[in-house]
Parts: C-alpha cells; sequence; structure tokens
C-alpha cells in the first residue's frame, strides 16, 4: 500500500443552488464536489505537481465501453503517442480500497490497456504495472517519464 502526501493546492470552491462545486482545472468545468471527487481532485493535483503529468495527457470520467455497458474511468494518462498510459480509479475515503476495488480496474483495464493501473481513497493507494497478462504491485507511483 502506498500513502500519498497531497500538495497544497488553492482549489476553487463555492456554493450554488445549496450544492458545493470544486472546479476541475483538468476539464475546466464546476462539478458536484462529492466525497470521491474531493478524492479525485486532490490525487489530479498529485499527479499534476509531485509526479509531474503534463494536464494535456489527462482525461477525467473518461467513457469506456465493457461489452453493452458504458463505465466511466476516474482518471486516464495518456503518453506522448496517445496511448493510454495510466488508469486509476478514486474512491471516496470511507470506501476501502479492496479487492472489488481492483476487480472493478481490471475490468476496466479489458477495454482501456495501460501499462499502469492505480486505486486510491485519498489517503491510500494500490498500484500495479501490467506486463503481458500478470500485474505486479508497485512501491510508489510511477512519475511522468517522456
Amino acid at each position: 500500500m502506498i500513502k500519498i502526501a497531497y500538495p497544497a493546492h488553492p482549489y476553487k470552491i463555492k456554493t450554488e443552488n445549496g450544492k458545493e462545486l470544486i472546479f476541475d482545472t483538468i476539464r475546466k468545468q464546476w462539478v458536484a464536489l462529492t466525497p470521491e471527487e474531493w478524492v479525485r481532485q486532490n490525487f489530479l493535483q498529485y499527479l499534476l505537481q509531485v509526479k509531474k503529468y503534463p494536464g494535456a495527457l489527462i482525461a477525467v470520467e473518461k467513457e469506456i465501453r465493457l461489452g453493452e455497458l458504458v463505465k466511466r474511468c476516474d482518471i486516464v494518462i495518456y503518453d506522448n503517442t496517445a496511448t493510454p498510459l495510466l488508469m486509476a480509479e478514486c474512491k471516496a475515503m470511507d470506501v476501502n480500497v479492496n479487492a472489488a476495488a481492483a476487480e472493478q480496474i481490471i475490468r476496466y483495464n479489458i477495454s482501456l490497456p495501460v501499462r499502469y493501473l492505480v486505486i486510491t481513497n485519498g489517503s491510500y493507494c494500490f498500484a500495479f504495472e501490467r506486463t503481458g497478462k500478470k500485474f505486479h504491485l508497485l512501491r510508489e507511483i510511477p512519475g511522468w517519464n517522456p
């Protein structure tokens, strides 16, 4: 399990019609500030500021198809050739990062194959590297390496 120290970031938060919203700098729009969204926004800043992934290569809530089902992956990062490189699934802080969460992202990986898979609840992460059909647990989340 990987423990993350999140960088400070001046989040833009507002209340509109009784709902709290946060500005997503990747999607360039205001979104509902749910517990899962809070984790996603913090993890995005970690990827941008600490791991140095370029914002232009990050997609948030990327639509993928699993047979007839349409799902959304929380974060997908592409490499310089527009090939999907890393996929992250974010859970609310009170949700355990467990086998069910791992199975979810592995199913997504069938539709959108990537080299790195990450599952986080904001406090802890699991990161895996896929080589062929095997997944290897990583001790840290890989950084940007153009």
